[in-house]
């Protein structure tokens, strides 16, 4: 079930960069609203002029280096790292001295992420193919581990957070934005569109807390939370160059039902 589901998201994604290509005229990741939309929503600023295409491409639920701390010569990982956004604003953040990693398991996010960092000149980034229940890097690497939007998307949340727990250094730090939800009936969780419109899996914010500590993170902080009104889902769920790339028919009778279910989070701590 867990590898079905990573195949059906990827495959989600990988529909929607050459339906954004097609339609919308973009090289990247469009993955929820039209272009930009997601990015204001999601407290980007200056990177909106400063990326050009990585951030009108960007549709994370927040901005996970904001405020970060990261420091020039840090290792910085991202688990998700789709057209790259984050992956730029990290790679001028820790300097030429400082490496960036993101991972992802789709090729065109892949290809997206190489072509934003290449156009933007950094020589500090590296993007790596993989599973962020598997992350193809070594023990204690990072310095930071950051997330935009994605951990929502795993089948398997307490691999992922141990994975964090793995791979950052003793006293390394973490900073996720990500998509909670209270309550959503059962239905909604096992429709697709639901579920790649980074909803449908998303946990709460008490278990999401729960399974950052239990993989033995600690400092365990959720902060900055932006609830979505019924309007910004129903965009989420089935916007014309949207990442579902699935009917949202029939959703719409129930979106009222969803009022304060849905909110983005900032979590952030630090391994011992």
């Amino acid at each position: 079930m867990s590898d079905e589901t990573r195949r059906k998201v990827s495959e989600v994604y990988r529909k929607a960069i050459r339906k954004s290509r097609e339609r919308c005229g973009s090289t990247a990741d469009e993955r929820v609203v039209p272009a930009g939309t997601a990015a204001k929503l999601a407290g980007y600023t200056t990177e909106l002029t400063s990326f050009g295409d990585a951030a009108s491409s960007s549709f994370g639920c927040g901005n996970p280096l904001a405020f970060a701390g990261v420091r020039e010569g840090d290792t910085v990982v991202d688990l998700g790292s789709g057209a790259g956004l984050d992956l730029l604003i990290a790679a001028e953040m820790v300097g030429a001295s400082g490496r960036v990693i993101g991972v992802d398991m789709t090729d065109e996010m892949l290809e997206a992420a190489r072509e934003s960092a290449d156009k933007a000149g950094f020589t500090n980034v590296e993007v790596r193919k993989g599973w962020i229940e598997e992350l193809p890097i070594e023990d204690g690497r990072a310095d930071w581990v950051v997330s935009n939007c994605v951990i929502n998307l795993s089948p398997e949340k307490e691999r992922v957070f141990a994975e964090i727990h793995r791979v950052l250094k003793p006293g390394g730090r973490f900073s996720i934005s990500d998509i909670v939800a209270e309550d959503l009936a059962e239905f909604l969780r096992e429709h697709a569109a639901v579920y790649a419109a980074c909803i449908g899996g998303a946990i709460s914010e008490t278990e999401y807390v729960a399974g950052l500590q239990g993989a033995g993170l600690v400092e365990v902080n959720a902060s900055e939370r932006l609830f979505y009104e019924p309007e910004v889902i129903e965009r989420m769920i089935g916007s014309d160059c949207g990442c579902s790339g699935e009917s949202s028919d029939g959703l719409t009778a129930i979106l009222p039902s969803l009022q304060g279910k849905v909110t983005s989070v900032r979590f952030s701590g630090r391994r011992p």
